[in-house]
């Protein structure tokens, strides 16, 4: 019984420990080197930060990590380093490509050297793991998710060698596990035909991609002309740069035609990939990632497919970093909200941002936590009112961007049925994760009075605000209803077109400045 007992007690002190290890464990998740470099800190399964380096250098899509970012993440007590993809895998994929082969790259510590420089005394010592590419992508999204099994979904340009994977996740005694159960490898690309298409289209690839879905709702699909790219899609044209050799693919096509052409095309081989999704996977729960994800027209379709949807709001290389943090924590990370970057301290400005709107009907909003993505959600935010005819061109003039560029409304979460028709299994987006539609039934007339936040095919990608996740953002949105009966605010990203968005207050005042916009904080 003495035995038993002294064995017991051990046990359980062992389980202490473990326990106590698991809430002391600050992960320092890294993703650099390609584009849009991040930094996460996840201390058990809290996220204490995450952060674009882009906010922090002033270059859009910085691959390198920033010194700023790094102070910020060393600030915490790291104790492990988490890489988002396998170096040496890399190296070999671009030596496959025809782009060389960089030897001192194939070792984790030499990447992470050259890209945090003297602060690399700071972590020589710590533990190190690297992971693939397309696992980091997963995890980011299964393990910040509700669900106990999913089916994942991962459709970028490319990992190592991968481009799209399908996986089933489930825990098991509390960790994450994951099953590769498909994969499409380099170069059959989705994303690198996406990007190559927008080179094609006179936009900048892994750039503007987001640019050529909104150009796509004014064109003509020209699917005969498409077919011949897309038979032989992803051939040796692709291996050494998919940005080239496609300017004179037919030329009688004007760019507004290819891009619609090139988002239908898309969406119908997203259709095949869902359909091979249900059929391999386990799961009615789907998480969809990698930098595709971001495509919300062809997310419109996911739920004729899926009942439940989970895409983490940074789906991209950037969330990455948090995936590779919750790999090596192995859990279910405690995701609440997006707001997880540069902090602005002080209360929502909810009565000045009010005030300025109903004067002037447009001012910017920096507050709070920066978002961990690339959607302004109301802390780095310009808003405007909606209900002006001007008000797009106005908005387009500030940010520097063409004129058919489109807007989404930030909506009272309850107030969205009024106005908007919601996908098949989409009741919210609190993330502008997919677009709603307003030329259908009663809505119609709703939805017209706020012409600002209509494309031009009568979608609009929504965000809806609850008291959860914003609490200061749904304050300004219920007070602008009482006040304009309007539940609707214009939102986005505030910076200009080619910067990215404000991260400090200093930024917010350079705004004032350059633009003539006040930004409250």
């Amino acid at each position: 019984m003495d035995k038993e007992f002294f064995l017991q007690k051990k046990k359980i002190e062992k389980s202490k420990k473990r326990f106590l290890h698991l809430q002391i464990m600050a992960v320092l998740g890294v993703s650099c080197g390609f584009h849009d470099a991040s930094l996460t800190v996840l201390d058990g399964d809290q996220i204490k930060f995450a952060a674009h380096s882009e906010r922090y250098s002033k270059h859009k899509h910085d691959k390198n990590l920033s010194p700023k970012l790094i102070e910020q993440a060393l600030k915490y007590n790291i104790t492990e380093v988490a890489y988002y993809e396998t170096p040496w895998l890399k190296q070999m994929r671009c030596w496959y490509a025809g782009q060389g082969m960089d030897w001192k790259y194939t070792r984790l510590n030499n990447v992470l050297k050259n890209q945090f420089g003297p602060y690399y005394k700071e972590i020589e010592h710590l533990p190190k793991q690297y992971y693939r590419h397309h696992l980091s992508h997963a995890a980011a999204g299964f393990q910040t998710s509700k669900f106990d099994d999913a089916t994942v979904v991962v459709v970028d340009a490319i990992g190592e060698f991968d481009c799209l994977t399908i996986w089933d996740a489930k825990y098991v005694n509390g960790k994450a596990q994951y099953k590769k159960v498909f994969t499409r490898r380099y170069p059959h690309s989705l994303g690198l035909f996406y990007s190559a298409m927008t080179g094609r289209a006179g936009l900048k690839p892994l750039d503007e991609e987001y640019i050529l879905m909104g150009m796509s709702a004014f064109g003509n699909p020209h699917l005969e002309k498409m077919d011949e790219i897309i038979e032989d899609k992803f051939d040796i044209r692709f291996k050494t740069n998919c940005h080239l050799g496609l300017q004179h693919w037919h030329p009688e096509l004007t760019e507004i035609d290819v891009a619609t052409s090139a988002q239908y095309e898309f969406q119908l081989l997203m259709q095949n990939v869902w359909k091979i999704a249900r059929d391999k996977g386990s799961s009615d729960n789907l998480v969809y990632m990698g930098g595709c994800a971001l495509n919300c027209v062809a997310n419109e379709e996911i739920g004729l497919f899926f009942q439940n949807i989970w895409i983490m709001p940074n789906p991209g290389d950037a969330g990455s970093s948090l995936g590779a943090a919750a790999l090596t924590y192995g859990g279910r990370v405690d995701w609440q909200n997006p707001y997880l970057g540069e902090e602005i301290k002080g209360e929502y400005p909810v009565n000045q941002v009010l005030e300025t709107l109903l004067d002037t009907g447009i001012c910017g909003v920096a507050t709070g936590r920066a978002e961990f993505g690339p959607r302004a959600l109301g802390n780095r935010s310009l808003l405007a009112d909606p209900r002006s005819p001007g008000m797009k061109d106005r908005v387009n003039n500030i940010k520097r961007r063409q004129q058919f560029r489109p807007f989404g409304p930030a909506i009272l979460s309850e107030q969205v049925e009024n106005y908007y028709e919601m996908p098949v299994g989409w009741q919210d987006s609190p993330y502008m994760q997919v677009i709603a539609r307003v030329q259908s039934g009663k809505k119609i007339m709703k939805g017209i009075q706020y012409p600002a936040v209509i494309h031009a095919d009568g979608t609009t990608r929504v965000q809806t605000v609850d008291q959860h996740m914003n609490p200061g953002f749904r304050a300004l949105l219920e007070k602008w209803f009482i006040i304009t009966d309007c539940p609707i605010l214009l939102n986005t990203s505030l910076n200009i077109r080619g910067e990215p968005m404000v991260n400090t207050r200093a930024d917010a005042d350079r705004f004032t400045l350059e633009y003539g916009v006040p930004v409250w904080s």
